[in-house]
C-alpha cells in the first residue's frame, strides 16, 4: 500500500478553508473508482477530514453514526488511497479519486452502490 500525501499541511489547511461547509460543518464526498470510474461510496467529511485526507493521501471521513473522525480502513484493512480530489462548482462536495484496497462497502460488496431500486428488496 503506497499512499502519497496531495499537498502540505499549510496548502492543505488552505485548500479546506476554502470549502463551503453545511451548518453541520460538513461536506458530501464521493468516492470513484480512480480505474473504472464505478461510485465507490458516499461519506462525509469535516475541515479535519479533508485536511488529513490531503496530507496523507489516505481517505479520511466524518462518522457520523460514530461522531468522530474516522480513516476509512481503519479497522477492516480495506483502506482508499487518494490519487485525485476535485470540487464541486459550489465548493460544497468532493469527488475523491481513490485505489480501493479491498472492498469499499461494509457488507462485503466492492461498492456501496450494488442494489438496483427496481429488483425486489432493493431498499
Amino acid at each position: 500500500m503506497k499512499a502519497k500525501p496531495l499537498m502540505d499541511a499549510f496548502r492543505a489547511k488552505d485548500a479546506a478553508g476554502r470549502l463551503n461547509y453545511r451548518k453541520d460543518g460538513l461536506l458530501t464526498v464521493v468516492a470513484q473508482d480512480v480505474l473504472t470510474g464505478e461510485v465507490l461510496m458516499v461519506a462525509y467529511a469535516n475541515r479535519e477530514a479533508v485536511e488529513k485526507t490531503l496530507t496523507t493521501g489516505l481517505m479520511h471521513y466524518w462518522s457520523t453514526s460514530r461522531n468522530r473522525l474516522w480513516l476509512k480502513g481503519e479497522t477492516s484493512g480495506n483502506y482508499q488511497l487518494v490519487r485525485e480530489v476535485f470540487v464541486d462548482c459550489d465548493g460544497d462536495a468532493l469527488l475523491a479519486k481513490v485505489q480501493q484496497i479491498g472492498v469499499a462497502c461494509h457488507l462485503g460488496r466492492k461498492s456501496c452502490f450494488h442494489r438496483n431500486i427496481r429488483e425486489a428488496g432493493g431498499v
